[in-house]
């Protein structure tokens, strides 16, 4: 083949290949949305969150985590964050509120929700959000793997950030039902199908441990689910006399066989739609 062909071949292969991807105007947004496909930040105008005064029953782990962002956010050292534990109780909400309470205090904190398909491609996101003048939130909401899922070593990069490191103004935020990031009938199956039991599952249980900080949410009490709904109704401006409304969210509790947080704002929402209360 002769160079002049040689050379028209790669033209045409440049002219194929994707643009590099440009940074966006962090200053136009205090929230972006990564997509892949082709890789984008996507600003988000409106984030939707709760205020973190009516987050009820978790008052360490808001604490802890209050704390250690405003380190971040304030350019000292922090730790990476695991929010773990039972489901509808506030975690992703918490790190919505947190990253909200941040800014009020006049700290320009950006936070990118990656989606946990999305892990593949965290390096290019790393790499983009680098160079920038800001400090980042990296949030992962519900974060697993499955038998066969390879996304965990693409978290590697984040957690430890391979040869390069992780970026001094990136922190990474996950939330999981589960602790260990993996279901528990999964690791007794891997470990006792295994030719060294004492290492199969190692690699990807280990991802737990390399969170510097470990937050549990535990199902809340019946009076903690009534503080809850107190809180929205006091906030938004509902009012509902006492018994009418204990009687109410107790039912409504019963009849979704639960009690956690996300119930307690779903009672809210009927609440209010049927007194007439616009939620904006």
């Amino acid at each position: 083949m002769s160079d002049a062909a040689l050379i028209r071949i790669a033209n045409a292969l440049e002219r194929m290949s994707p643009a590099p991807l440009e940074a966006p105007d962090f200053a136009e947004a205090e929230a972006f949305l990564w997509h892949t496909s082709p890789d984008q930040l996507e600003p988000i105008a409106k984030v939707s969150r709760v205020d973190l005064d009516l987050l009820v029953g978790i008052d360490r782990s808001r604490d802890v985590l209050l704390e250690n962002t405003l380190r971040f956010a304030r350019g000292m050292s922090a730790n990476n964050a695991l929010l773990w534990g039972a489901r509808g109780m506030g975690k992703s909400s918490l790190v919505k509120a947190v990253h909200a309470q941040i800014n009020a205090q006049g700290l320009p904190l950006k936070v990118v929700e990656l989606q946990r398909e999305d892990l593949p491609s965290v390096t290019r996101l790393l790499a983009l959000l680098r160079g920038a003048p800001y400090r980042f939130l990296l949030f992962c909401d519900d974060l697993s793997f499955s038998h066969d899922d390879q996304h965990y070593k693409s978290l590697k990069a984040v957690l430890d950030g391979g040869i390069a490191g992780r970026p001094d103004n990136v922190i990474f935020y996950a939330t999981s039902n589960r602790r260990h990031l993996m279901p528990r009938d999964m690791i007794e199956n891997e470990r006792s199908s295994a030719i060294n039991p004492g290492e199969a599952v190692e690699e990807k249980v280990s991802l737990s441990d390399r969170f510097g900080l470990w937050l549990g949410f535990h199902p809340c009490s019946q009076d903690e689910y009534l503080d809850m709904i107190r809180g929205y109704c006091a906030a938004h401006g509902v009012d509902v006399p006492e018994e009418r409304l204990r009687a109410e969210a107790i039912e409504w509790q019963a009849t979704r066989g639960a009690r956690s947080g996300r119930v307690a704002w779903q009672f809210f929402v009927d609440l209010a739609g049927r007194e007439g209360v616009r939620l904006d």
